[in-house]
């Protein structure tokens, strides 16, 4: 699962690396506040005013956490730190560019994909607190050489 989960990511931030995701990514954060609740106009005028400073660097700065948020899933590396980041990203996801899934009508069908990637994060932060240390990845390699590494890499240190 974690392997497959680190494919898409690779493949989403492909996409990001792309140079029409930096030359619109200002309309794609402005256009995300139309039609959205009227109290949360400040959160999006937030973040479309922050972004519009300098959007092909927080195009980019995405497109590289999203490649990282990829090798840290595929090669198992830094699990601990990669999943709760890539939690807190995607709630990031879906709160800015997503509009938190909205706006919301009689018509609404969809509540966005970042909230499902932060609740797939979540699981896999279960699923490695409840199984221990996963055999296949790169942070057991690193935790023969290095003991200490376990702290920085696993929920719990298993038996």
């Amino acid at each position: 699962m974690r392997v497959v989960f680190g494919l898409v990511w690779l493949v989403d931030a492909a996409f990001k690396f792309q140079p029409e995701f930096a030359q619109s990514f200002s309309d794609l954060i402005s256009s995300t506040a139309a039609n959205q609740p009227s109290w949360l106009a400040g959160w999006f005028s937030f973040w479309a005013s922050t972004t519009s400073t300098n959007p092909a660097l927080f195009a980019y700065s995405i497109a590289l956490l999203e490649l990282l948020l990829a090798f840290c899933l595929i090669a198992g590396f830094l699990r601990k730190l990669a999943y709760t980041l890539g939690f807190f990203y995607s709630l990031i996801l879906w709160s800015v560019p997503e509009g938190f899934g909205g706006p919301y009508g009689p018509s609404s069908t969809d509540i966005g994909t970042g909230i499902i990637y932060a609740i797939a994060f979540m699981l896999l932060l279960l699923i490695n607190a409840t199984s221990g240390p996963s055999k296949y990845s790169l942070d057991r390699l690193i935790e023969q050489k290095w003991p200490g590494w376990k702290r920085i890499a696993e929920i719990r240190s298993g038996s």
